[in-house]
């Protein structure tokens, strides 16, 4: 059974007792673990007593083929429903995890954490097609997503982000659910108090961290700089960022360039078409976005974003190595954006 919208924050919540394991995967890998602890907590709420919880690896179940079922079946000292987690599963473990759910022994829930699956995946076919087991994708935050992630976690802290002060972070944020709240965990304690979070708040404290290798990227690639876009893209892909989250960042750059020259078309000038984008573009990238936008005509602007956007979409369902699609992708406008 696939798991989506509306219906996730109820089983999160409370799972419902007919699901003997649900799956949490997708490549917002902050967004996994949050799901996971909250499904184990939903059970158990101490999720370090070593009598209600149990840990595997896939080496282990590998070993042991038979230890998911045991574990499973098993009673917990002192009383309750246990819960067995399954870390860093994939494909390897389709063919166990199947014969579970063919025959599930006991009352635990089991948890399987695992990283990007695409579409032809047998381990996600397997859960996404059970009557028994649950599908949980995990995307990165944007939009409206985004937005209550941000709203939720600063009033947590007594805060509430300006209008502008809201769209820096949304710009800035998002792609990776722990880095996102690390983030704003920061700018709480930069704060100091409850208050109103202006913009001047906002890029003091996370404009030269959480998105500063993505502004790289962006930026380098709408300069034409195909060999420094690659560099940046390898660093980040090392530092575990999710292309998906690069084509996201790099596209939010083309949209606001989009944007600016539609400001032009319209007779303004370049200082008042920058000034009219929300938030404004940082002092410090200003001359390089004048640049660009002397570089990137409307139609061109147009045609990247379409490359952009088929590019998240390829790395979603044709099961290519997304590595590889975002880099094509990032180098065709670079290249583009060299020849003028």
């Amino acid at each position: 059974m696939k798991l989506a919208g509306a219906r996730i924050e109820p089983f999160l919540r409370a799972p419902d007792p007919s699901m003997r394991a649900v799956l949490v995967f997708g490549p917002d890998l902050g967004l996994v673990r949050e799901r996971v602890q909250r499904l184990m907590q939903a059970v158990v709420k101490d999720t370090s007593d070593p009598f209600r919880v149990a840990e595997l690896s896939p080496a282990a179940l590998k070993a042991e083929p038979s230890c998911l079922a045991d574990e499973a079946a098993a009673l917990a000292l002192g009383g309750g429903r246990r819960v067995v987690v399954l870390r860093d599963a994939g494909d390897g473990q389709s063919a166990a995890l199947a014969a579970f759910l063919a025959h599930p022994m006991g009352e635990a829930l089991v948890v399987i954490e695992g990283g990007e699956l695409g579409p032809r995946s047998s381990l996600r076919k397997l859960f996404e097609g059970a009557d028994n087991a649950a599908a949980l994708a995990c995307y990165g935050d944007e939009g409206g997503s985004l937005a209550a992630v941000i709203g939720d976690e600063l009033k947590a802290a007594g805060l509430m982000a300006e209008p502008d002060a809201m769209a820096y972070l949304i710009q800035h944020l998002g792609g990776d659910r722990r880095l996102t709240r690390t983030e704003l965990g920061k700018l709480a304690l930069y704060m100091g108090e409850p208050g109103r979070v202006s913009l001047i708040d906002a890029t003091a404290c996370i404009g030269d961290t959480a998105a500063l290798g993505l502004d790289d990227l962006a930026l380098t690639t709408a300069d034409g700089d195909h060999a420094g876009a690659q560099r940046v893209l390898d660093r980040l892909l090392r530092e575990g960022v999710h292309p998906v989250g690069m084509l996201r960042a790099v596209a939010r750059h083309f949209l606001r360039l989009h944007l600016a020259a539609g400001h032009l078309a319209q007779g303004k000038s370049v200082d008042q078409a920058m000034a009219a984008l929300k938030p404004p573009v940082i002092f410090k990238a200003a001359e390089r976005f004048r640049r660009q936008l002397s570089r990137w005509p409307a139609d061109r602007l147009g045609k990247a974003l379409e490359v952009l956007t088929e590019a998240e979409a390829d790395c979603k369902t044709t099961g290519m190595p997304a590595a590889e699609i975002t880099s094509r992708a990032l180098m065709m406008i670079a290249r583009a954006a060299a020849r003028r």
